[in-house]
């Protein structure tokens, strides 16, 4: 896990300090979302039970355009840029 794009991440939102806001599970299907948020940022994790690496995940700019996050990467500058206009 510790390799993969999803261990990356929870990595990093353990370290950062993220909270987990909320979970729902989808029972035919075993779909989770998991809502993450620190200060004003927000991010969602869709995880499939049956498939672990199809997790996706997707925040959302200052503007309120979607940003499918395809890496670490993506996620920490959509954060650092929000986090910079809190000022």
């Amino acid at each position: 896990m510790a390799n993969s794009l999803h261990g990356r991440i929870h990595n990093w939102i353990e370290a950062i300090g993220f909270r987990l806001n909320s979970s729902q599970t989808t029972r035919n299907r075993s779909i989770t979302v998991k809502h993450y948020f620190f200060e004003t940022f927000n991010f969602f994790e869709r995880w499939d039970k049956k498939h672990p690496e199809r997790s996706k995940f997707v925040c959302f700019d200052a503007y309120g355009e979607k940003i499918n996050v395809n890496s670490l990467l993506d996620l920490q500058a959509a954060f650092f840029e929000n986090i910079s206009q809190l000022k």
